[in-house]
């Protein structure tokens, strides 16, 4: 299992290995061992699985405030999308940029996004599948978002607005000039 620093080097690339036989491939799609080595979170509490039918379906950009702050492993098991991590960190040198990757099942690589970060993606195909790990679980008093599509954020979304499919939370989020301090 490979871990690779992005831009923001707190957000990090993760290959897991597919051995491929055959029958078909086994991989470990997570290690406790390797997080560990790198000092990273191994305690996920909470495994999320979602299914965005229309390609160019937009989720986020999410994040819970503490004492529920989350760490995030993303991974797509079927389809592809634009994962993207913004950095509310206010004493942060990146505070308000992002890191935008392409996570698909074809690729088999996931993203490691740290607390401090909204997070959010774009399906890239139909019937798209994503499941990811928490190390906190769902406090929806704690639930709180970012306006996906913000302009001072930059953030290339791969679907305009008006085509994007979105739920009515999402869209109503604030943007970044006006968040709270919460990290």
């Amino acid at each position: 299992m490979d871990l690779t620093p992005t831009a923001i080097p707190e957000v990090l690339i993760v290959n897991p290995r597919r051995f491929v036989d055959p029958r078909g491939f086994f991989s470990e799609t997570f290690k406790g061992k390797v997080f560990a080595e790198r000092g990273l979170p191994t305690d996920f509490v909470q495994d999320n699985h979602s299914l965005s039918r229309p390609k160019g379906t937009v989720r986020g950009l999410h994040f819970q405030v503490p004492p529920f702050a989350q760490d995030k492993l993303v991974r797509v098991v079927r389809g592809a999308i634009l994962d993207v991590a913004v950095d509310l960190r206010r004493g942060s040198p990146t505070f308000g940029r992002h890191v935008s990757v392409v996570l698909s099942a074809e690729a088999w690589n996931q993203l490691f996004v740290p607390i401090g970060f909204a997070h959010g993606f774009c399906t890239l195909e139909d019937d798209t599948e994503v499941i990811y790990k928490v190390t906190q679980y769902y406090a929806p008093d704690h639930d709180r978002g970012l306006l996906w599509n913000d302009p001072d954020l930059g953030i290339a979304w791969p679907v305009e607005a008006e085509q994007a499919v979105l739920s009515d939370k999402d869209r109503l989020h604030p943007r970044l000039k006006d968040l709270a301090a919460y990290f």
